[in-house]
């Protein structure tokens, strides 16, 4: 991970006092920061990033494959703990061990 040197105004923000206005200069950014409706608004239309890659709220991307079904299923102690401990993706492989099996059967 890149560490940057901050560009917080450190003083600025421990001079500010619970209640009080915050200080906006049109400079600082897109919105007066006192002005909650104008906040709202420019939240409300900004982009999420999450590991560099822009991702917007509220909607999912293009499935890879067909969406899966949510089911509740009780497995063995034996079966969970043979799985996870493979790793990340534990799921998957049971899901595609399950799939295997069918085919096999077929």
């Amino acid at each position: 991970m890149n560490k940057t040197e901050s560009e917080t105004d450190w003083d600025r923000v421990l001079a500010f006092k619970e209640g009080a206005p915050i200080p906006f200069d049109p400079e600082d950014g897109p919105y007066d920061p006192n002005d909650a409706e104008a906040a709202r608004a420019w939240l409300a239309q900004a982009d999420l990033i999450r590991k560099g890659k822009v991702v917007r709220r509220g909607k999912r991307g293009p499935q890879k494959a067909p969406t899966k079904k949510l089911v509740s299923l009780r497995l063995s102690p034996e079966v969970i703990d043979h799985f996870k401990s493979t790793g990340p993706g534990w799921q998957t492989r049971i899901d595609s061990t399950l799939l295997e099996s069918i085919k096999r059967r077929a």
